[in-house]
């Protein structure tokens, strides 16, 4: 009984867990990036020990080589001057530190080729986790992008919307507009047939009459006769007929 409980309650956390999944893919690459960091720093670590492990070996491998050189030094001059037995002594001292940088050479260039070889792993495995992730947001971009439309068709596939249905609409603006035009078209009509144009010309006749009538009397009184124009005679005759 309680194996079967336990069995249905991972049953329903699984599913909870993987509804949380897909509705966060996000969630779900920032924390496969805090993995991959985490690792990335765990194996930066061990590089840099080897790292260590290979300076270490240099630095024996340098002192080792440079006191092979005094030994061997030491050997020519002793022998030179006939101290046979000290030159034998470091002679034996020069071949088992020959042999160790021998050695030690040996390790330390393994070590260069192993620190080498997983420096360029790491570098790989970083390299394919970036293009990974590029593609992984890409598609989620590409992903959204499909959501938003299908979302977009549900809606108006639901809504069935038409222009014809804005008919009632349409009607209404449209003899609003039409009473409005005919009421101003109307007053313009009044204030239109209201003016006396024949009123209006005889004024404007008159008016010019009076200007020549008055230039001819200026003219008068400066000792000069007003010169006739074409334009006041046609004044005179226009008026004339109006009365």
């Amino acid at each position: 009984m309680f194996a079967r409980i336990g069995r249905l309650f991972r049953g329903f956390v699984g599913l909870f867990i993987s509804g949380l999944e897909e509705s966060n893919p996000e969630a779900l690459m920032e924390a496969a990036r805090q993995e991959f960091r985490q690792k990335m720093t765990q194996y930066n670590l061990a590089l840099a020990k080897m790292a260590g492990v290979a300076e270490r070996l240099k630095s024996q491998v340098k002192g080792k080589a440079a006191r092979a050189q005094d030994l061997e030094r030491r050997v020519l001059a002793n022998h030179s001057a006939g101290n046979i037995e000290l030159a034998g002594t470091l002679a034996r001292e020069l071949q088992e530190l020959k042999a160790d940088l021998t050695v030690d050479t040996a390790e330390l260039q393994e070590t260069e080729e192993a620190y080498q070889a997983n420096l360029r792993q790491a570098k790989v495995a970083q390299q394919e986790f970036q293009d990974k992730i590029g593609r992984l947001e890409k598609q989620l971009s590409q992903v959204k992008i499909k959501e938003a439309q299908a979302e977009a068709a549900t809606a108006l596939s639901s809504v069935a919307f038409k222009v014809g249905d804005l008919g009632d609409t349409m009607r209404t603006v449209e003899e609003v507009l039409q009473k409005r035009y005919e009421t101003s078209a109307g007053k313009a009509r009044v204030a239109r047939d209201m003016v006396d144009m024949a009123a209006v010309q005889e004024k404007e006749s008159e008016r010019k009459a009076l200007e020549q009538a008055a230039l001819a009397e200026f003219l008068a009184s400066q000792g000069m006769q007003a010169t006739p124009t074409t334009a006041a005679a046609p004044t005179v005759k226009e008026m004339g007929p109006d009365k």
